[in-house]
């Protein structure tokens, strides 16, 4: 029954992520939220929520190779970040710290390492202080959002359980 659960949200985030591609205007809206299933699964178990972030890779490989660049290093990477941070943490700024963390160095494996145009065209690949600060300033702010909707959404579903 886990491994049902595990495959349908991962199947979630496939479509999700991969709707930047199909969509050209909405699906840049729709793709941050491939965060979530990951978030979800790695909440509950952080096993489970490796087997999602790896599915959902490989999904992403058939449907919409062009964003598993971006998957593996931003979105599914936060998703494990924030999840395995409920797991093992309690306060909610180490959870925060931790995805943002996270977030940070890939985005920065995306920019500086790989050369990939994560930002668009509004920074360069070189090195730059004000780029790295940016980047860390952002993360925190979006890390945080999505702790305060992982919290709303692990109080729904403990309702539902």
């Amino acid at each position: 029954m886990k491994f049902i659960l595990v495959s349908i949200l991962a199947c979630i985030a496939a479509f999700f992520q991969a709707a930047g591609g199909f969509l050209p205007v909405v699906g840049l809206f729709l793709s941050p939220l491939a965060t979530a299933p990951i978030l979800i699964c790695s909440m509950f178990s952080v096993t489970n929520g490796l087997k999602s972030y790896f599915l959902t890779i490989i999904l992403l490989l058939i449907l919409q190779p062009t964003e598993l660049i971006i998957f593996p290093f931003t979105t599914g990477l936060l998703g494990i970040g924030i999840g395995s941070s409920f797991y093992f943490f309690k306060k909610r700024l180490s959870i925060i710290l931790a995805g943002a963390i996270l977030l940070v160095l890939g985005i920065m494996n995306l920019l500086f390492i790989f050369h990939f145009p994560v930002l668009g065209p509004a920074s360069s690949d070189s090195f730059s202080t004000f780029t790295v600060l940016i980047i860390l300033i952002f993360s925190f702010f979006y890390c945080w959002l999505w702790v305060e909707i992982a919290l709303i959404i692990s109080k729904r579903l403990a309702l539902l359980i």
